[in-house]
């Protein structure tokens, strides 16, 4: 189940990393970071979990200590702002206004690439900031220079995307159950032959030999 949806954020990832107008950006790392927690939620093992995002941010030839690091630090900026006006593009301001105002300079400049990752990094930062009305991500969308029907698309994509594999796990925890049930009741049944396997008419004893044939 999840093999097939981490291979393909694979290759739509594959697309912008190495296409040559890429540029790293926390923004795009929050986005990319929030999918991969989206996605492994039902993962008990976090170390497990962690192991996948590495080796996936690894096949890229990036790193993903970095990747986390970044998406923290602009989390933690977005829950501390407590507003939608904390996210404006500042040169001058903290290390998330810098990052959206990094972008805001790349777009007016027409060199910055836009993905459906960096989309989902501008919703998260929302999210965490407290805003969920289309207003707030429309002047978002806007003062980063990025095209709001884009990211509308993309973002109603994520959340069929995520809306499919919520009924995809419930399968599969459903699945699990049933299993769990049918070993058990397995286990019971090879007990229960064991411990009877002494009863019965003539149970556990030889058979009689045959006398041997007179001579």
């Amino acid at each position: 189940m999840y093999s097939t949806v981490v291979q393909e954020l694979l290759v739509q990832q594959h697309f912008v990393r190495y296409n040559t107008r890429y540029s790293y950006s926390p923004v795009f790392a929050l986005g990319v970071v929030s999918v991969f927690d989206q996605v492994l939620d039902a993962f008990s093992d976090d170390a497990e979990r962690a192991a996948v995002l590495s080796a996936y941010i690894a096949s890229l030839g990036e790193d993903a200590e970095l990747y986390r690091r970044d998406a923290k630090a602009l989390e933690a900026l977005a829950r501390e702002g407590g507003s939608p006006d904390a996210l404006k593009p500042d040169a001058e301001g903290n290390d998330l206004q810098r990052a959206l105002a990094s972008v805001a300079a790349s777009s007016a400049a027409g060199s910055f690439l836009y993905s459906k990752f960096f989309a989902i990094g501008l919703f998260r930062l929302l999210e965490l900031s407290g805003a969920k009305e289309p207003a707030a991500l429309d002047r978002l969308v806007k003062a980063v220079g990025v095209k709001p029907d884009a990211v509308s698309k993309d973002l109603l994509l994520y959340k069929g995307v995520l809306s499919k594999l919520s009924v995809a796990k419930e399968l599969m925890k459903d699945f699990v159950e049933r299993e769990k049930r049918k070993q058990a009741e397995r286990v019971a049944e090879k007990a229960a032959k064991k411990s009877g396997g002494g009863s019965g008419d003539g149970g556990g004893q030889a058979p009689a030999e045959t006398a041997p044939a007179a001579a």
